[in-house]
């Protein structure tokens, strides 16, 4: 399986677990921000909703070799990164150190992907 492969999978996963998240913390109730800041976590949930449709249109656009969107991919990637940094402090604040290590490992892996595919760049 060629790099690209591995980051278009990558990246349709993340995305769309992403929304599932979101989706099933709203369904179960599980977003107290919304009454407690309820612009602060809108504009939070938006921005990892772009976050999630770049990752998709961009995980999606290598899969079915459709174009070549390399500055698609790298900001999906950027949006990505951005958001695995200042996500975990969440985690942190609460001692969900499980959870903030789960970031940090992802963090990993989407920087060494997005290093790797600028050497040969997505298809």
């Amino acid at each position: 399986m060629k790099s690209t492969k591995i980051s278009g999978i990558y990246q349709v996963v993340i995305g769309a677990g992403m929304i599932g998240i979101w989706i099933l913390n709203f369904i179960n109730g599980e977003i107290p921000e919304l009454q407690t800041a309820t612009w602060s976590i809108a504009m939070h949930i938006l921005a990892e909703v772009v976050t999630a449709i770049l990752l998709l249109i961009s995980g999606l656009s290598i899969l079915l070799k459709k174009h070549k969107m390399k500055t698609l991919f790298n900001i999906a990637f950027g949006a990505l990164i951005y958001t695995l940094i200042a996500s975990p402090g969440y985690f942190a604040q609460q001692s969900n150190w499980t959870a903030a290590a789960l970031f940090l490992a992802m963090l990993i892996i989407t920087l060494a992907l997005l290093i790797s595919e600028n050497r040969t760049g997505p298809e």
